[in-house]
């Protein structure tokens, strides 16, 4: 089958990358759908719209003298009410540690305050002196 530059086609989508989709045409081959030809929105990653194997409409933009074909999604679908929208993905928590919960300074006696600032005063002078034996470490070998 021939191609012609204006008409759109039914397309299956074969593989993604970076910065497009490539969509096979039944019996005309395979072309290549631009990251800005995919939806009338940003698009900062290809497979929030699209997937493997997912049928599409494709409008042919351009055929080079070395056959490379330029498609559009978002141009087949000007008029058609069905615009590509990002694919919902299932929230993933965020990979963040969390110290355990301490009691309310309110709730603490004296003793328990004083150890606790023990603790953390001890921390922080340790902190300070990696810091500081870091930063002169440097000198002693010359």
């Amino acid at each position: 089958m021939q191609l012609e530059i204006g008409k759109i086609y039914d397309g299956k989508v074969k593989g993604i990358a970076q910065y497009g989709a490539f969509v096979e045409i039944e019996g005309a081959g395979t072309g290549m759908v631009h990251i800005s030809e995919i939806a009338n929105t940003f698009v900062k990653d290809v497979k929030d719209y699209l997937t493997e194997n997912q049928m599409v409409k494709v409008k042919v933009l351009s055929i080079s003298d070395d056959g490379k074909i330029g498609l559009s999604i978002k141009k087949a679908n000007e008029n058609a009410e069905e615009q590509l929208k990002p694919a919902k993905r299932p929230e993933r928590k965020p990979n963040i540690w969390e110290p355990k919960k301490k009691p309310p300074v309110s709730e603490l006696g004296f003793e328990e305050m004083l150890t606790r600032f023990k603790q953390n005063s001890e921390e922080k002078i340790c902190a300070l002196k990696r810091n500081t034996e870091r930063k002169n470490g440097s000198r002693r070998g010359k």
